[in-house]
């Protein structure tokens, strides 16, 4: 089976872990992943951050990695593409308030293609008034913001018709996998071979 072309949406602070990790195994799997950012083009980066938990009462925020943008934002056609990826960190605070990014997140529902999104990501599904009658989940802290926004709350991944949610990067596996489902990606698993050489 081919692999899909999936759009994922990225901004400066966005989670490392929620940027990299999709982008690298969603590739890994067979899919083409094209990476953009408003106002960036192809070729440019975006300052990543690493979000730690250490018993505080909320997360540390670390600099993470320069992520580099694989194609250009102003360039994209939604339309192209079988799904989407928004990562959480602190970037969707700032990529709500783009019309451009609400408009490619609205053709996605419109057309009910495959949608997965993570921690701080549903900020922006939520801006773009796509969440009614959801059951879905997010980071705990970005719970009263998509319950306002007409869906319920689930604390862990959960996949809703064309929508996987996940709380933040420690349900990345799970996340992924159940992505992987809805896009129709079967991962072969067959049993690993280990070479015993003689004593």
């Amino acid at each position: 089976m081919p692999g899909k072309k999936l759009l994922m949406v990225v901004g400066d602070f966005g989670e490392d872990a929620e940027i990299m990790v999709p982008f690298q195994a969603l590739q890994a799997v067979g899919h083409e992943v094209h990476a953009v950012c408003p106002e960036k083009s192809e070729g440019d980066s975006v300052k990543t951050a690493v979000h730690d938990f250490r018993g505080d009462q909320t997360y540390l925020e670390e600099r993470g990695h320069d992520f580099t943008l694989n194609a250009t934002f102003d360039e994209v056609d939604p339309a192209d593409y079988d799904g989407l990826v928004v990562p959480g960190g602190r970037a969707p605070e700032y990529l709500r308030t783009y019309d451009e990014v609400l408009d490619v997140v609205r053709h996605f529902f419109k057309a009910e293609k495959p949608v997965a999104t993570t921690c701080h990501g549903p900020q922006i599904l939520a801006a773009a008034d796509v969440l009614e009658g959801y059951e879905m989940s997010s980071y705990p802290a970005v719970r009263a913001e998509v319950e306002a926004a007409g869906c319920s709350w689930v604390d862990g991944v959960t996949t809703d018709r064309n929508l996987v949610t996940a709380r933040d990067w420690s349900d990345n596996a799970e996340w992924i996998s159940a992505f992987l489902d809805v896009l129709g990606t079967t991962v072969e698993h067959g049993e690993p071979e280990v070479a015993v050489g003689d004593d």
